[in-house]
This record gives C-alpha cells, structure tokens and sequence, in this order.
C-alpha cells in the first residue's frame, strides 16, 4: 500500500507517515455533534471528537489534558456497513419527587428548579443499529504505535461515541505504510460473513438470477479530512474539560469507493466493467 512521495503543499511526504486502521463496530454506535439536553443526536458516521476521545481514554488522558498531539492526525473514515437509525424514547423524573432542575446553570455551577415546577421530561436519543465503519489515522509511526498498545490495554472504558455503546472485537486492524486515500481503498470490505452473504444474494435477485451474485468491489461513502474540502464539521474538540469544551471546525471531502469485497471467487472483475455507476444510493440499504 506504498504511494510515491506527494507534491501537495503543506502535507508531509508518505515517507515519514503510516496509517492506523480501526474497526468501530459495535450493536449500538452514537457520534453526536450539536446534541441539546432534550435531544441527543448521531452523525451518520463517527466524528472527530468521538474518535478522539476513545483514543484519549485508551491512553488514560484526564479531561483537561491538551489534544493536540491527537486532533492533528489526519483522519478518514469508510462506512462497511452503514446501519440503521434507531431513536429511544426517555422520560426523565427525580426518584424523590422534587422538581427537575434547569438545564442551564448558573457562574458558581448551580442549578435552580424549573419555574413552573416540572416533574417529569421527554427526551430522545438516537443510535445506529450494527454499523460499522473502518476509521483511518495518518500520522507519525511513533505516535500510532503508542496508540495501538494503548487500544489494546486501555486505560479507561471504551466507547463508541457514549458509555452505553461498547465496541466489539477487534477494534486494532493494524498499522499501513502509504497514504489515507490508499489504505482506505485497498482494504477489504469489512462487513461480516453473514452481511455479505445476504448481500450477494440480493443482489442477485436484483439481476434476476437464481442464486447469488459476488462481486469483486463495492461501493462505500469516505469522509476524509481534507484541506479543500467542500464541506466543514465543526467536531474538533479543544478540550474534554466538562466546564471548558470547546470545538473548533474542519475541511472534508467526501466521496464514493469501490473496495475489494473479499469474494474468493467473484463473479464480475468490477461493477464498473460490469455497466453500472459507482454510486448506487440503494444499494447500501438492507445491508
């Protein structure tokens, strides 16, 4: 997975860099970005932050440490197997009966009853259902391998994205030489036996044949930290400090992959030779 040495301005030659690559796989998965009290939201793919934070936890980091070491990998992230959207349904009372406090608090950090006296407060929470993504770091080979042995042996409890959504195994998929871009395209469809199995044989159906049809690529949407991105998140964080976080924005470029699905003997050296555009929105569905 070598590329020759980039002329791009301002990135470092691939030389000087490898890419960690991280499976975040999970039943349940929440990447909220501008979630309120009363509404907790989830990205359709893992944020910045929340891929920050597990490594931060991996490495015992305390919640004012600084970030920076770890913002400034330049990160992409594959969506394998997209999941679904489930929203959860909470009511939120106090065991001893006494008004809900205000959700916003005052300089000495307190916090008043709500006036009129509330007792009871609708709230609504939502998660993907069996997703996973494979998350790519580029950064200095030291750093990364520090990262690993970290992962392996955390510090602190590991999440995907919340505390009430753990990872499955393996989370480490190893470290590459080579640039983002190229890690991401060259590694295998990751989605599991069964999944690619239902896979083919849908697809088949949707060629009219009798039984499956498995093809060497498929298509998966890439978000990749990009410096002319078209599109900006606002996912960094300054700091995990729960009285002073803060997150500042980053470019992206998102984009469409055909990656290698793992058949041992596929049916059709590519879906691009075989008539069809690289970007079938349906086909991700039911995956």
């Amino acid at each position: 997975m070598t590329l020759p040495a980039t002329d791009e301005p301002g990135r470092t030659a691939p030389d000087d860099r490898s890419v960690l690559v991280l499976r975040l796989a999970g039943p349940l998965q929440s990447w909220g970005a501008q979630g309120a009290f009363n509404v907790r939201d989830t990205r359709p793919e893992p944020t910045k932050s929340g891929v920050t934070g597990l490594l931060a936890a991996a490495l015992g980091l305390p919640r004012g440490a600084p970030l920076d070491e770890l913002t400034a990998l330049r990160m992409g992230v594959r969506a394998d197997v997209p999941g679904t959207l489930l929203r959860d349904y909470h009511v939120v009372s106090d065991f001893r009966g006494t008004p809900l406090p205000q959700a916003g608090v005052s300089a000495k950090g307190t916090q008043r009853s709500t006036a009129p006296a509330k007792y009871t407060h609708v709230t609504s929470r939502y998660y993907l259902q069996d997703a996973l993504f494979v998350v790519a770091l580029e950064g200095r080979p030291e750093l990364l391998h520090r990262l690993v042995a970290a992962v392996r042996a955390p510090r602190f409890f590991l999440a995907l994205g919340r505390r009430s959504c753990p990872p499955t195994q393996p989370i480490v998929l190893g470290i590459e030489s080579g640039r983002l871009e190229s890690v991401l395209r060259d590694l295998p469809w990751q989605a599991s036996d069964r999944a690619k199995s239902s896979y083919a044989y849908k697809l088949g159906r949707r060629r009219g044949l009798d039984g499956p049809f498995r093809p060497a690529t498929v298509p998966c949407s890439v978000t990749l930290d990009h410096a002319d991105g078209d599109d900006v998140l606002q996912d960094v964080p300054l700091s995990f400090d729960p009285h002073d976080r803060a997150f500042v924005g980053r470019r992206v470029r998102q984009e469409w992959l055909r990656i290698p699905t793992g058949f041992s003997h596929p049916d059709a050296a590519t879906e691009i030779e075989a008539g069809e555009d690289i970007h079938d929105p349906f086909e991700l569905l039911g995956r």
